[in-house]
């Protein structure tokens, strides 16, 4: 079982030391005319676009902006978001999101932990920030500036943005991520899968959730496309497929509860979808969308599913998915692990586990977060050293299969307590997975004392026999493990970026 393991994991490859924007100002310098941006009825260039960094970078510096500072970057999707982000990179600056939806309280919390001085924003929202120690700048008057004449150098170890989480105890956690840590995934993403000048991918993730580091820096240093959805657009997934076929966009990269929205439409549409990539992560994925996807494409367009943590440079892993899929799959494997990183499966005493075994799921290699900003404490908690190699603990239950694949089981705090028994609800789910009628289930608790609930979405919107199910869960799980009720819905709810929003359905 080592022998596999240590196989799998040497996955070392000779690396670019890089910045992540550097590239897209070389691309603007050669290629000036070339199309960066589309976002409703205008097409941005690479010229266009980095001039308007570099005018926000000028508006920095006039700040004095420090090397390495935090700037946070509130704004509406559209061109001026994503010119920001790369101004605060070419003033020396690291970049973090704050959705414009944001409660005022926790912008307030993520502006102490990151310590923010500079906020970019624009007229409608200039004046919705009450911290006085945050100086908020509306990214139009920087059109007035004289450009820098090129970015800041800065060294690819520097911090290039923070991406807060939410924190167990409520406390959102920031997540800093330097350059070379993050151009590792998009490097080995876009050699595997030829990401080049003719490729485009649609934006339909937030700038606050780590999928969307890959569609700027990812598309934009191989000198692709992005096309941007407007904010008031962004869950309508009719609009999704007209700018898909509109642009012919060749790369998606979603949650897959956002590519099940896409497909429900486009199978009542005639067009053939033109992607060429479509890559899948961060959440469960259903073993009906590999066949749903290739029905819908020209070809047999791979299905690429990953997973990790903001903590590990947005992926750390990878399955590539064609059909058919093999018959003892009840949901997509984790896979293995992508270059330059490497997974554990441990136990409660961070010992190997053996295969089969679920444990806790270990990240290691060149992705790697530097620490939580702010918080020594929870970095020494989930950042450890082993025999001179660091991991981060993500929290995570997965399993090796004898051939080196994980398998991923859900959240270790997924896991609940119910009667007196211990039970993970990611193995209640995967049981539905294995009933024919039924598309979609979420295991929840409710109540004290706590009992098992299910919400479940059926195949083709027909109404479920419930006592039917219960016999077939019966079939498979102890007696502890079957819920006490079924609720059929039809959607799940979702956060805002995309994933199951337990919560809204407890």
């Amino acid at each position: 079982q080592q022998q596999v393991r240590s196989k799998v994991n040497q996955t070392q490859q000779p690396t670019t030391a890089r910045t992540l924007h550097h590239a897209i100002f070389d691309h603007a310098k050669l290629n000036p005319t070339a199309p960066a941006l589309f976002f409703e009825d205008q097409t941005i260039s690479y010229e266009s676009l980095t001039t308007y960094a570099l005018q926000i970078a000028r508006t920095l510096t006039q700040h004095n902006l420090a090397p390495g500072e935090a700037v946070a970057v509130s704004l509406p999707r559209g061109v001026e978001q994503i010119a920001a982000v790369l101004g605060v990179m070419a003033a020396g600056g690291c970049y973090v999101p704050i959705g414009i939806h944001q409660p005022l309280n926790r912008q307030q919390k993520i502006h102490q932990a990151a310590d923010i001085r500079l906020q970019l924003t624009d007229a409608q929202h200039v004046d919705t920030f009450t911290t006085s120690h945050v100086t908020a700048i509306d990214v139009a008057s920087a059109l007035t500036q004289q450009p820098l004449a090129a970015p800041v150098t800065i060294e690819n170890t520097a911090p290039a943005y923070i991406i807060f989480t939410s924190g167990s105890t409520g406390e959102p956690k920031g997540v800093e991520m330097c350059h070379q840590a993050t151009a590792n995934t998009i490097d080995d993403l876009n050699q595997r899968y030829q990401i080049n000048p003719n490729s485009r991918a649609l934006a339909v993730s937030a700038l606050d959730f780590d999928l969307s580091v890959y569609d700027i820096f990812g598309m934009l240093s191989a000198g692709a496309s992005l096309v941007i959805l407007p904010e008031s657009q962004r869950r309508d997934a009719a609009t999704w497929l007209d700018l898909i076929n509109q642009h012919q966009v060749t790369v998606w990269n979603s949650v897959p509860v956002l590519l099940d929205m896409l497909l429900v439409v486009a199978e009542h549409d005639s067009r053939t979808l033109p992607f060429q990539q479509v890559m899948l992560s961060g959440d469960w994925i259903g073993l009906d969308l590999p066949p749903r996807l290739q029905a819908k494409c020209h070809e047999n367009v791979p299905l690429i599913a990953m997973g990790g943590a903001t903590e590990a440079a947005i992926w750390s892993n990878i399955c590539e998915v064609t059909a058919p899929l093999p018959s003892h799959w009840q949901s997509i494997p984790y896979g293995k692990p992508l270059t330059n990183q490497s997974y554990r499966v441990v136990d409660e005493l961070g010992r190997d586990c053996p295969d089969w075994v679920v444990g806790e799921l270990w990240i290691g290699g060149q992705g790697l977060a530097t620490a939580y900003r702010g918080d020594p404490t929870l970095t020494a908690q989930r950042f450890v050293i082993v025999n001179g190699q660091r991991f981060y603990r993500t929290g995570d239950r997965g399993r090796y299969w004898p051939d080196g694949n994980i398998e991923f089981l859900g959240r270790i705090d997924h896991q609940v307590k119910v009667r007196g028994h211990r039970i993970e609800l990611g193995e209640v789910d995967a049981a539905f997975a294995n009933i024919s009628t039924i598309n979609r289930a979420i295991t929840l608790t409710i109540g004290e004392p706590k009992a098992l609930v299910t919400a479940v979405i059926s195949k083709d919107n027909q109404v479920l026999d419930t006592a039917h199910i219960t016999a077939e869960l019966h079939q498979q799980l102890p007696d502890y493990m079957v819920p006490s009720q079924l609720i059929q819905i039809d959607e799940l709810p979702l956060s805002a970026n995309g994933k199951v929003d337990r919560k809204q359905l407890a």
